[in-house]
């Protein structure tokens, strides 16, 4: 089975900055209104300890000194200013705040950056905020703060509720400080996601399913089932543990999805599982190939302008990342995203969803129409990895199950 990458590598763009900002600001060049909705990543870089499986931009804090939170801020704000250009006139429907580990931002500091993010941005009234969270920064009046400064949605990186497997894990919290903070959440919190693992060091399927019994007593809008992966780079990698084999971790998934179908959640994306309505917005955009301006040390970024869509990357450590920022420099990388890579990226995203998309949707977000890729349609949909109507595409029960098969009929 092939592995697909998360972020296929592309070529330099054609045009400079300064064309591409140019062609979306000139009068007339486009209607915003035929462009894909815009969301907002801001990446908070730092965490307590770097846990052995994670391969994000995440740096583990000095504990010697406190983090330069005002001066990051500051880079923050600086970094959607020089932005600006590229999203004049736009309507921003929602914004997630990533990392690392950004419930480590004081509740002053967070209502600070919310403040200056609003000041710049034409953002929705009713806009989704979601705020990660590690359960060992929970503070019970810090997240009561949080939610009055406006974060309306938590996503709760648990992973287990099991002493062994959250010290397997390396993570900072304990299964006490799990249920506390999930306690806290539900009382300030209308809206949460739960984050949880499965095929762990040393799990067996019993152990799988106390830990989602354990979840589900919190009735939580909202849960992410994820197979724990060796992803390159990380100690993990370096030093694998000893894992469930693919048997036990089909049988695994298959009992999560049947108890969480039992229990309400529809199963609406590869790892994602919701009650009805409870969807996450600010997700669904990435799956529909929306577009999202990423600020913050190694924020990713896409964006849609006439007839071309630009992929940014910010510098990934934190201080060169600040001092970019303050020289007026934060970018790591630009570049325009080909033609060729197009239906592959698009394919990537949307085929996550369990109801596919609608037709129209490719060339809507593509600018290419359908017969480009009729032929990959043919062979996916012969493999029996994929249905398709005049309306709707989606990926069968089969696809869903060998999904980096599928996607790499598109690649």
């Amino acid at each position: 089975m092939t592995v697909i990458p998360i972020q296929p590598a592309g070529q330099a763009p054609r045009g400079s900055r300064h064309d591409v900002v140019a062609a979306h600001t000139q009068p007339g060049a486009i209607r915003l209104d035929s462009l894909p909705p815009l969301s907002l990543y801001v990446h908070f870089p730092w965490c307590v300890r770097k846990c052995p499986y994670c391969d994000f931009n995440s740096h583990a804090a000095d504990p010697a000194g406190p983090l330069p939170e005002a001066r990051y801020i500051d880079a923050l704000v600086r970094d959607l200013e020089l932005s600006l250009p590229l999203i004049w006139g736009r309507r921003v429907h929602t914004v997630f705040f990533g990392g690392g580990t950004p419930s480590l931002m004081s509740a002053a500091g967070l209502d600070r950056l919310l403040g200056e993010l609003r000041a710049r941005l034409n953002l929705d009234a009713d806009a989704e905020i979601t705020l990660e969270a590690n359960p060992g920064t929970f503070e019970a009046e810090k997240f009561r703060a949080y939610r009055a400064s406006g974060i309306n949605r938590l996503s709760i990186g648990i992973q287990s509720f099991n002493p062994a497997h959250l010290k397997a894990l390396g993570r900072i919290h304990d299964a006490d400080e799990a249920r506390r903070a999930v306690e806290i959440a539900a009382t300030h919190f209308d809206n949460f996601n739960l984050d949880l693992m499965y095929a762990l060091p040393g799990q067996g399927i019993d152990e799988a399913r106390a830990d989602l019994a354990a979840a589900l007593a919190f009735a939580p809008p909202h849960l992410s089932v994820y197979h724990l992966t060796l992803e390159p780079n990380t100690y993990f990698a370096k030093y694998p543990p000893p894992l469930p084999d693919d048997d036990a971790a089909a049988d695994m998934q298959g009992m999560i999805e049947q108890t969480l179908g039992d229990a309400g959640y529809g199963h609406y994306e590869t790892s994602a599982y919701a009650q009805p309505g409870r969807q996450s917005r600010h997700n669904t955009n990435y799956w529909r190939f929306g577009d999202y301006l990423g600020i913050g040390a190694g924020a990713h970024g896409k964006l849609s302008f006439a007839q071309r869509i630009l992929r940014t990357v910010k510098l990934r450590n934190p201080e060169p990342y600040m001092a970019g920022c303050e020289a007026g420099t934060p970018l790591a990388e630009e570049r325009e995203v080909g033609a060729k890579e197009l239906p592959f990226e698009f394919m990537l995203n949307a085929l996550r969803l369990a109801e596919g998309f609608e037709t129209p949707l490719f060339t809507e977000r593509t600018g290419l129409p359908i017969s480009t890729i009729s032929r990959e349609l043919d062979r996916a949909e012969a493999r029996g990895l994929l249905e398709r109507s005049h309306a709707r595409i989606a990926p069968s029960a089969r696809g869903r199950l060998y999904l980096n098969d599928l996607l790499e009929i598109f690649l």
